[in-house]
C-alpha cells in the first residue's frame, strides 16, 4: 500500500497492557510477546518503561536484539534521566523511537505537575530535543488531551516540532471523549499540523468507546493508532488492536483505502499467546477474538450459516487465524502430525522447545481422550517461557477430608538434590502452598488464584493462575500451571511464580536461605 493510505499500529500491549492489574510478566515472556507482535505485523512496539525498572530496562535492551523488522519504542517522562535510560536501553535497536510525555490538561498541570503552561511547554520541548540526541524517531504526547483546550494543544505540538518530534500523539488518557468529540478534535488539530508530523491516538476505554474513539480518529486524520493485543491496560483498558485492525478492514468502503500492514490472520495466535501468559481471559463475547466470537446456537442462525455464510457473519473465522482442526491429535500421534498441527496455531519452536513441548503432549495424550486446540496452546505457552527453572516440582501428595486436617507432602528438585516436606494449612491449596514457601525459604503472598477448564470434557486440563508477591517485594508476579489434576496444576503455578520471581532478581537464583538444603 501507499505510505499515503497507511494506518500505523502502535502496540503498547507490553507497556500499558502489562499495567492491567495481575498482568506483570517476566523477560523472557515479554520477548515472546514482541516476537509475535513482529509476526502480526505490528509497526512500532511499545516494549516499556525503561526508567521504571530495571527489569522494565534489560526487557527492552533484549527486546531490541531479537526484533528487527517492527520499530521498538520505550516510554519515557519528559524527564532528563528517563530519556537517558530509554536511549541507552534502545541502543542494540535496529529501528528505535524515543516516546515522551507530558501532561497538558488544566487539572494535570495545576495538581500532579504544578506548573504553569508556559513551563509545561519548555519542559517539552527540551524533551524532544534531549530525545533527538539518540534517535530521529520521536513521539511527543500530551497526556490527558481528551481534557486539554484545543488552542493549548496547537502551541504545545507547534514547539515540539519545531524540536523534531515527528509524530504527535493525542491520547484520551481516561476515556473521557465521546467518538464525536475525539474525531472533532483529531479533525481540528490534523488541520493545524498538516504534513509536518503524524498525527497519533491512545484511547482508554472507561466508557467503553475506546475502539470507536480511534475509528472516528482515523477517519479524522489519525495516521497512527495506539492499541493493545485484547485491550488490556490501565482500569477499563485500551483500544483492542484486533478490533481497530478488523473494523478498518471489514467496513474498507468506510475508511476510502486506509489499511493497516497487519497480517490479520495471526490476530487468533496474538490473542491466545497474551492470555495464556498474563492469565487474563477474554470474556466469551468479547469481539473478534471471544470464544463465542464466531458460535452460532440459534437455530435461525444456524440454518442461515449453512445456507450461506454471510448471511449472520461479516467475516471469516479464517480471516484471524482462527482455523478448523483439520487433524484429530492423540496418543498415536506422531512428532510430524504434531508439528504441523503447532505451526498452523502460529507457533514457531525451536527443535529444543518443539522437543519438549512433544514430550508433554504425548504425556497429555496418555491421560485425555482428545486434545483440543486449545490443550495444544496452553501446553505450547508453558513450554516457551524458558525462565531458569531454580525449584522444580518432582512430587506432590495431599490430603484432605471432612473431619481431618488438610496437608501437603511436597518434593522438590533445587541444585540437582530432592528436597521433600510435608505441612499443614487452612485447605489443601494452603498446605501446598506454605510447604512450597519451607523447603525455598521464600514467603509467599497469595494476592489472587485464578482456576479453570481449558478446553471441554470431564478430563479437561485445569489451568491455574496464581498472582504472588514474595519476600515483601512491592510487585507481585503471575505464575502458571497446567495439569488435569487442579492441585498438581496448582503447585506448579505457584512454583512457576517463584522461579519468575528468583529470575527477576538482579543477583540471579542465588538461594542461601532454604531450609533443608
Amino acid at each position: 500500500m501507499s505510505d499515503k493510505k497507511r494506518v500505523y499500529i502502535f502496540d503498547t500491549t507490553l507497556r500499558d497492557g502489562e499495567q492491567s492489574p495481575g498482568a506483570s510478566m517476566n523477560t523472557e515472556e515479554k520477548i515472546k510477546i514482541a516476537t509475535q507482535l513482529q509476526r502480526l505485523g505490528v509497526d512500532i512496539i511499545e516494549a516499556g518503561f525503561a526508567a521504571a525498572s530495571p527489569g522494565d530496562f534489560d526487557a527492552i535492551r533484549r527486546i531490541c536484539e531479537v526484533v528487527d523488522k517492527s520499530t521498538v519504542c520505550s516510554l519515557a517522562r519528559a524527564v532528563d534521566k528517563d530519556i537517558i535510560q530509554a536511549g541507552e536501553s534502545l541502543m542494540e535497536a535496529k529501528r528505535k523511537r524515543i516516546h515522551t510525555f507530558i501532561a497538558t490538561s488544566p487539572i494535570h498541570m495545576k495538581y500532579k505537575l504544578k506548573m504553569s503552561p508556559d513551563e509545561v511547554v519548555r519542559r517539552a520541548v527540551s524533551a524532544v530535543k534531549l530525545a533527538k540526541t539518540f534517535t530521529e524517531d520521536v513521539e511527543f504526547s500530551c497526556e490527558d488531551a481528551g481534557r486539554s483546550e484545543i488552542e493549548f494543544l496547537k502551541e504545545i505540538l507547534d514547539a515540539v516540532i519545531e524540536a523534531g518530534a515527528t509524530t504527535l500523539n493525542i491520547p484520551d488518557t481516561v476515556g473521557y471523549r465521546l467518538p464525536q468529540e475525539m474525531g472533532e478534535m483529531i479533525r481540528k488539530l490534523h488541520a493545524h499540523v498538516g504534513q509536518r508530523a503524524i498525527i497519533s491516538v491512545h484511547c482508554h476505554n472507561d466508557l467503553g468507546l475506546a475502539v470507536a474513539n480511534s475509528l472516528f480518529s482515523v477517519m479524522a486524520g489519525a495516521r497512527q493508532v495506539e492499541c493493545t493485543i485484547n485491550g488490556l491496560g490501565e482500569r477499563a483498558g485500551n483500544a483492542a488492536l484486533e478490533e481497530v485492525v478488523m473494523a478498518m478492514k471489514t467496513r474498507a468502503d468506510v475508511f476510502n483505502g486506509y489499511e493497516t500492514n497487519i497480517n490479520t490472520k495471526e490476530i487468533y495466535p496474538s490473542s491466545r499467546l497474551v492470555s495464556a501468559i498474563t492469565g487474563i481471559e477474554p470474556q466469551p463475547n468479547k469481539a473478534i477474538v471471544g470464544k463465542n466470537a464466531f458460535a452460532h446456537e440459534s437455530g435461525i442462525h444456524q440454518d442461515g450459516i449453512l445456507k450461506c455464510q454471510e448471511t449472520y457473519e461479516i467475516m471469516h473465522a479464517e480471516d484471524i487465524g482462527l482455523e478448523k482442526n483439520r487433524l484429530v491429535l492423540g496418543k498415536h500421534s506422531g512428532r510430524h502430525a504434531f508439528k504441523e498441527r503447532i505451526e498452523e496455531l502460529g507457533f514457531d519452536l525451536s527443535p529444543e522447545d518443539l522437543q519438549k513441548a512433544f514430550e508433554r503432549f504425548k504425556v497429555l495424550a496418555d491421560k485425555k481422550k482428545e486434545i483440543f486446540d486449545d490443550d495444544i496452546r496452553m501446553l505450547i505457552a508453558s513450554e516457551i517461557t524458558n525462565i531458569p527453572q531454580a525449584f522444580e516440582l518432582v512430587g506432590l501428595q495431599i490430603a484432605d477430608c471432612s473431619s481431618g486436617v488438610p496437608s501437603a507432602a511436597v518434593t522438590i528438585r533445587h541444585d540437582g538434590e530432592e528436597i521433600t516436606d510435608a505441612g499443614i494449612g487452612d485447605g489443601t491449596i494452603d498446605a501446598i502452598f506454605k510447604t512450597i514457601d519451607r523447603i525455598s525459604g521464600h514467603h509467599g503472598l497469595l494476592k489472587d488464584y485464578r482456576v479453570e477448564a481449558v478446553s471441554q470434557g470431564k478430563d479437561a486440563l485445569a489451568k491455574v493462575v496464581v498472582n504472588v508477591k514474595f519476600d515483601d517485594e512491592s510487585s507481585a508476579v503471575i505464575g502458571h500451571g497446567l495439569s488435569i489434576d487442579t492441585m498438581l496444576a496448582s503447585a506448579k503455578a505457584y512454583i512457576g511464580a517463584l522461579n519468575s520471581y528468583l529470575s527477576m532478581l538482579p543477583s540471579g537464583c542465588q538461594i542461601d536461605n532454604c531450609e533443608g538444603v
